[in-house]
Formats: C-alpha cells, structure tokens, sequence
C-alpha cells in the first residue's frame, strides 16, 4: 500500500510532515479569526438593539 520511495523517503514524508503542521496552522489560525469576528458583529448587535 505504501509506495517504494527510496532514498528520497525522509525527504517526501517530511515534505508531507511540513505541509501538514502549515494547514493545520492554517485552520487554527482561521478559526480564531472566525470567533473573533463573531463577537465583534454580535456585541455590535446588541449594541444596535438597546
């Protein structure tokens, strides 16, 4: 199932390794925005409404 990489194995997977942590930076990164947006526009809202 795996394939034969050779002498390039370290290489490849640690390629794959990196681009890995770097998405999931990614997607930490974007949630955090995502809920800081969020209570921006809501305490925003509310202070619309009163």
């Amino acid at each position: 199932m795996i394939p034969d990489l050779g002498k390039y194995a370290s290489d490849v997977l640690s390629a794959y390794a990196i681009a890995l942590l770097l998405l999931g930076g990614l997607v930490v990164i974007s949630l955090r925005q995502s809920a800081k947006a969020r209570k921006t526009l809501d305490d925003a809202e509310r202070k619309t409404r009163k």
